[in-house]
């Protein structure tokens, strides 16, 4: 007969047996689990295989079914076609659900022109007088074609060989694409010609010597530096309001030498001749000789003495004549001061002047 103290311990074994059996039933579910097909696959390789299809694919994952579709692209093949397939090299009992097709796509590395273009400015950038890599015109004696290589391939274009005739422009780079696990990596070669660009001002009509420059006269666009000659681009803000040098047509950029001051006296244009003196500041009407900008020394016919002086161009319209220490632009005579009628401001009285 069976003890009342023996039935708690009968009881905790068949919990125990129900649980473990129950486990064990788990176990095996998952083991027996069903394949199920997918809609989408993705390979990396030239091969499809019966795991790349369906899920679940146990020991036949690795047989191959397809070949793939080219790099970068993608095949459709029916649901239908897929699951005959599957049962000819003995995989059964595959759950389709409502699929109807299954799409395969090649992974791939793309290389396009650009990427090419931008490897072979950074391969030249600084060689040989050349400047950054973002200034430089690119021209490939051949079409450069978008390319794809295996997935396999994660490393960037890295320039192993490089040549560049400053003289000629033309340069001639060897690229180098490497793989993830050690192959030998692909090679590219491109040749061609390499110009340095800089943003310059152009000129949008004809403009004459000496004529002042307006906002609407230029437009900014890259050009060869070499157009330049050596000389620094002219920028918009530097150039508006300045006066040309040289009579220079329209399409042509401007440089910093091509470019003076605007010249605040003209010739023949009446002018205020001012003679500076110990003492005194005296104002009368002249007539310029020669053009000058700020600063420049000009000669200048007094009206009211009739005789040519020498001053230098203080604003517009304005010519001083400055006798008061220091290095004159020419020696005046006391006479050649007193002769002005207009007197613009006198010292105190205090003060001794020679035409007094």
């Amino acid at each position: 007969m069976m003890t009342r103290s023996a039935r708690p311990l009968l009881l905790a074994a068949a919990l125990l047996a129900s649980t473990a059996m129950s486990a064990m039933a788990g176990e095996a579910d998952d083991q027996i689990k069903a394949p199920v097909l997918r809609s989408t696959v993705s390979v990396s390789g030239d091969i499809v295989r019966v795991g790349d299809l369906i899920e679940n694919a146990g020991a036949a994952a690795n047989v191959a079914v397809y070949r793939a579709p080219d790099l970068g692209t993608t095949g459709v093949l029916p649901a239908a076609q897929v699951i005959a397939t599957l049962r000819s090299h003995q995989v059964i009992g595959v759950e389709v659900r409502d699929i109807k097709e299954v799409a395969v796509t090649r992974l791939a590395r793309a290389i396009d022109a650009k990427e090419v273009g931008t490897a072979v400015a950074q391969a030249l950038e600084h060689r040989n007088g050349l400047g950054d890599a973002a200034s430089l015109s690119i021209s490939f004696d051949q079409s450069v074609q978008d390319l794809k290589f295996d997935a396999a391939i994660s490393g960037t274009l890295a320039p192993t060989a490089v040549r560049f005739d400053p003289r000629s422009g033309r340069f001639d780079v060897t690229l180098e694409l490497g793989y993830a696990n050690g192959t030998t990596p692909v090679r590219l070669r491109y040749t061609g010609t390499a110009i340095e660009t800089v943003d310059v001002s152009v000129l949008t009509r004809n403009i004459e010597r000496n004529e002042l420059i307006r906002s609407g006269d230029l437009q900014t666009e890259r050009r060869s530096r070499a157009e330049l000659g050596g000389a620094e681009p002219a920028s918009r803000e530097l150039a508006v309001g300045m006066q040309m040098r040289r009579a220079i047509r329209a399409g042509q950029a401007l440089k910093t030498t091509d470019l003076s001051k605007p010249d605040l006296v003209q010739r023949d244009q009446a002018v205020t001749l001012i003679y500076q003196t110990a003492g005194i500041y005296l104002t009368t009407r002249g007539k310029a000789l020669e053009s000058g900008t700020e600063g420049d020394v000009v000669s200048v016919l007094n009206l009211q003495s009739k005789r040519t002086v020498s001053g230098r161009v203080t604003g517009r319209g304005q010519v001083t004549v400055d006798t008061v220490g220091g290095a004159k632009p020419q020696q005046t005579s006391e006479a050649e001061i007193a002769a002005p009628v207009a007197v613009a401001s006198r010292l105190p009285a205090s003060a001794t002047t020679k035409a007094e």
